[in-house]
Order: structure tokens, then sequence, then C-alpha cells
């Protein structure tokens, strides 16, 4: 990529860590990701820098990234951070997760994803903002609560 992620363009997109992981781990859905980077703002969850780590941790561990790629992986992140809004999790978004998971099958940090889409989408008055995950049940969560969704296998 030769420009910023995202940099100076008007349309958001919220990514998970689902969704998100994909820029960095060549798997399924990768050119997707690449693309939607390529053509919108990444907004996530202040929580995503965190959930990343651990998940390109637990896939070394399982044998999935070489961990000679590890640190590689993790300079091209720590470059792509400041170009992503991230949505502080409080209050609102933590009642808001605590409402998600009351009425869905949905995991916590999952469900603080979802809380923290709405929040955004509220926010800047964008009810049409795009939830982006691989996740299935976080995708049905975000139908339910009215968030335009896409998948990414």
């Amino acid at each position: 990529m030769t420009s910023a992620p995202g940099a100076g363009l008007a349309e958001p997109v919220y990514l998970d860590t689902s969704a998100l992981v994909k820029r960095y781990v060549d798997e399924p859905g990768r050119r997707e990701v690449l693309h939607l980077l390529r053509q919108n703002e990444c907004v996530t969850s202040a929580v995503l820098p965190v959930e990343l780590r651990s998940g390109l941790r637990r896939r070394m561990a399982e044998g999935s990234i070489d961990a000679a790629r590890l640190p590689a992986i993790l300079k091209h992140v720590a470059a792509d951070r400041p170009y992503w809004t991230l949505v502080e999790v409080g209050s609102d978004v933590l009642a808001g997760a605590e409402m998600l998971v009351a009425a869905h099958p949905i995991r916590t940090l999952d469900a603080i994803h979802v809380a923290s889409a709405q929040l955004f989408a509220a926010r800047v008055s964008m009810p049409t903002l795009t939830f982006v995950s691989a996740d299935k049940r976080q995708i049905d969560t975000a139908v339910a609560v009215g968030l335009v969704v896409r998948h990414i296998e």
C-alpha cells in the first residue's frame, strides 16, 4: 500500500479484530479487507490493539504464523495504528455491550465491538456505518441491532 490506510477518505467502516487481522495475515478474506482499507477510514474499538496482539501470539503458538514473521507483523500494525479511529471503551460502550450480551448469544469482546460501532454511528449521525467482521454470531447481532454489515469469510 503506497498511502496510509484510509487516509483522507470520508467514508468510515467499522472493522472488528476478526476482519482487521486479515490485513496482516494471509487468510481468506484478506483481499476484501485490503480493498476496504484502501477505500475507507478504519474505525474500531480501543480494545482492538490488545485483542489483535493476543490473536497474533495465539496464531504463532498454534503454528499458523511463523515466529520469525511476528516482529514484522507487529511493526506493520504499529505503523497503521495512527490511522485507526479508536472508539474508547467507556461506560456508554460497556452499558451497550451488557445489553447486547443479555439479548444475544455473543461473547464479551464481540459485544464491545458491536456497541462501539453503534456508539460511533450515533455520534457521527451515520446510520449506514458498515460493520465488518468474520464472526457469524457478531454479524447476526449487528444485523439485529440495525447495523449495516459486511461478513468477511
